[in-house]
């Protein structure tokens, strides 16, 4: 399999997907997009929205901070999902699945993820990229919990997301 492939008018175009819920987007995606970015010539950053889920902030508001976060990234598109991402994959004719390596523990649960994407579709490829030393601890399962109790949360996410969740949690300094 050939991870090349030609969209429109563009043959030859490798393009990757880096789905997450991005609830929020923190500088651990953020380091991950703009690296990815480099190593590809478009990268799709795709918002899943699973309705088994109660996120903190929606689809839409989510899509959105990306985009915020993103626009210097040219070849950076942000979009969403809510189907399986094999089926995503297909409807975006592209292979290759971009996903963020923190710690050795989020590799057992990745793997059985990547092995699970290429059991569904054999032309699926997972590139794992593991994150800059500075980010390895963070999530936005910590990033929540920090702003819910309004502590500082600056040097973790974007300015666009760090004033969003002050919007959420209230005025309290972050």
């Amino acid at each position: 399999m050939n991870p090349i492939i030609e969209i429109g008018d563009q043959p030859g175009l490798r393009v990757a997907v880096y789905p997450g819920s991005f609830d929020p987007v923190t500088n651990g995606h953020l380091d991950i997009i703009h690296r990815a970015a480099k190593v590809f010539d478009k990268l799709i950053v795709a918002v899943l929205n699973n309705t088994s889920k109660n996120p903190l902030f929606s689809v839409e508001e989510r899509t959105e901070l990306l985009w915020q976060a993103t626009r210097d990234l040219p070849n950076v598109e942000i979009d969403s999902f809510r189907d399986l991402l094999i089926n995503y994959m297909k409807q975006k004719n592209a292979h290759l699945i971009v996903r963020g390596l923190r710690a050795v523990s989020d590799f057992e649960y990745e793997l059985q993820l990547a092995s699970t994407n290429r059991k569904l579709c054999e032309d699926i490829e997972t590139f794992f990229m593991t994150s800059t030393p500075k980010y390895s601890y963070l999530s936005s399962s910590i990033v929540k919990e920090i702003a819910r109790f309004h502590g500082p949360v600056v040097d973790l996410v974007p300015p666009e997301v760090e004033r969003a969740l002050r919007g959420k949690y209230g005025s309290g300094s972050l």
